[in-house]
């Protein structure tokens, strides 16, 4: 996967369309900035889940209880309207005998939100990569986010939040698993 590249030039261009002088003092590093910063917002594409998800077994061949990594941050943009959106996100699983640096679960979402999203397909693509690359029993991903298309433009509802879960593996057929990572996930 290959990085996005806007050009100063892009930006300009986007500045004029939208009837401002790019030449104007406060906006003459603007192009510049823009093009750095959506570099940084769409540096998911560069990257890669199974590199990011490189398990070790030491200190998990026994282990058989859930992890779950609660509260990391989502920062993302929705792909209709290229607004932000951002919340938290958690991220569980059972582990086959293998476990993952706890900080590579905060990656992962990283990972996938620095790219154009939905909350819906962001949500599934972690617990995929988690399924895919670490081999667990179960994985579970719960994400809560506002978004500025939402909240800035259109219906304008400030504050409402979306809730969107994955639950992969032997959380699907068991409720009591099912039940203690949704307790787990709860925000206190």
């Amino acid at each position: 996967m290959s990085e996005p590249q806007f050009t100063e030039q892009d930006w300009r261009r986007l500045l004029l369309a939208l009837g401002e002088d790019p030449d104007r003092a406060g906006l003459q590093d603007t192009p510049a900035r823009i093009s750095k910063a959506w570099k940084h917002w769409t540096s998911g594409y560069a990257q890669d889940p199974a590199e990011l998800l490189k398990a070790f077994e030491d200190g998990a061949e026994e282990y058989n209880e859930l992890i779950v990594v609660r509260g990391i941050p989502v920062y993302s943009h929705c792909e209709h309207h290229l607004a932000p959106f951002f919340g938290k996100a958690t991220i569980g699983y059972l582990p086959n005998g293998k476990i993952v640096g706890l900080s590579k679960l905060t990656r992962l979402v990283d990972c996938f939100a620095k790219r154009l999203q939905v909350q819906e397909r962001l949500t599934i693509q972690i617990a995929n990569a988690l399924m895919t690359h670490l081999e667990p029993k179960a994985a579970g991903v719960v994400i809560r986010c506002r978004h500025m298309c939402m909240e800035s433009r259109g219906i304008r509802t400030p504050g409402e939040e979306t809730v969107t879960s994955a639950m992969l593996g032997e959380l699907q057929p068991n409720l009591a698993l099912r039940t203690e990572f949704l307790a787990l996930a709860r925000e206190a």
